[in-house]
């Protein structure tokens, strides 16, 4: 099990880390999810060894490490930017954990040959990584990653340089590759989407601090708060600001959009209200959904799927809908909000929770 309790970590006068507390259980994947500059990168340093906190502790099944180097811990880390040893053929490259643990030759070359069937490298353990494609250099990073059998391994936005296919078959296999193995997993990306296909536990990240831990898919759906709500959202989450007054949210133009029905007791104020670009439509999804006008601003079409950048009172919004929609700037277009998939947040973007009934 790894422990962070109240890590911070400053460089001069900036914070890069600000009071992280983080639980994490062997056999277990865990991602940490935010934009550029978050914190993903220094945190996992924490982790590994390679940092030290400027405050608080790591602890490691139970035992302190703060201040252990990354030398003396069973850990492996892969970065973006790969790493490997240019004179070292590929099979030397992902053998080298290995050789260093004094291995006997038999098992160092089944797990090579393993880890180079997994990763689509076994054409080239010949030869070196400077003959290779950045996509096969970063492969081979990831193979010495795997046959290491560290305790801790971390990953740092590790397949951004793959093409599609592999990029995604490996996302089904390499969680199931260390949890098997009973290692703990973690996996730094700035995509919402890739987060939710590696599943497991999610830290959502925003200034060096974590806004909130725990299941992949509950994060996703009950954000505690509004940083949270945002940071888990691509394309970029829908918001507006709107009064509620009674039962419902008033909208601009006498719209009424109706308050979740756990939440009819809520105090009549201002809110913020939140909804992904997919719960937004151009066809009505229920008989609940409500109707607004919004104007286009602009419309990419990537094929498959369209998304509208739309206009609304005071609001920018983005809908996601299937299909080659082909609007123009400035066409005037009806679409339905679903007050099913609303997410409320009260005036300090915190998540609005059912009021408590009287005992």
């Amino acid at each position: 099990m790894l422990e962070l309790r109240n890590v911070t970590k400053t460089v001069g006068a900036a914070e890069h880390i600000r009071d992280v507390s983080l639980t994490l259980q062997h056999g277990s994947l865990n991602v940490l999810l935010g934009p550029t500059l978050s914190g993903k990168t220094s945190l996992m340093r924490l982790m590994a060894g390679l940092d030290v906190p400027t405050s608080g502790s790591v602890l490691f099944d139970g035992k302190d490490v703060t201040g252990m180097p990354v030398q003396k811990r069973n850990v492996a880390m892969v970065y973006q930017q790969f790493i490997n040893y240019p004179a070292m053929t590929v099979y030397e490259n992902i053998a080298s954990p290995l050789r260093v643990a004094g291995t006997e030759q038999a098992k160092v070359d089944k797990e090579v040959r393993n880890a180079a069937a997994l990763l689509k490298l076994t054409p080239y353990l010949d030869r070196t990584p400077l003959s290779l494609s950045g996509g096969q250099q970063q492969r081979t990073a990831l193979a010495r990653a795997i046959v290491k059998n560290a305790s801790l391994v971390l990953l740092d936005e590790p397949l951004a340089n793959l093409d599609y296919k592999l990029r995604e078959e490996l996302r089904a296999e390499l969680p199931k590759i260390f949890a098997a193995s009973g290692t703990i997993f973690v996996y730094a990306t700035t995509e919402p989407h890739e987060a939710l296909l590696l599943g497991g536990n999610t830290a959502t990240l925003c200034e060096g601090k974590i806004t909130q831990f725990g299941p992949t898919i509950e994060v996703f759906r009950k954000p505690v708060d509004l940083v949270t709500a945002r940071t888990f959202a691509d394309p970029p989450l829908n918001t507006i600001v709107l009064a509620k007054k009674g039962a419902d949210f008033l909208l601009e133009g006498g719209v009424k959009l109706p308050v979740p029905a756990e939440l009819i007791g809520i105090a009549d104020a201002s809110y913020t209200i939140g909804f992904q670009p997919h719960h937004l439509s151009l066809e009505r999804p229920n008989v609940a959904a409500v109707p607004v006008r919004a104007k286009v601003t602009i419309t990419e079409i990537t094929g498959s799927e369209s998304f509208i950048h739309l206009d609304f009172a005071d609001a920018r919004w983005v809908m996601l809908t299937h299909g080659i929609r082909d609007f123009e700037p400035d066409d005037e277009v009806e679409v339905f909000i679903d007050p099913r998939h609303i997410m409320v947040f009260d005036e300090h973007g915190r998540a609005v929770a059912a009021p408590k009934l009287a005992a």
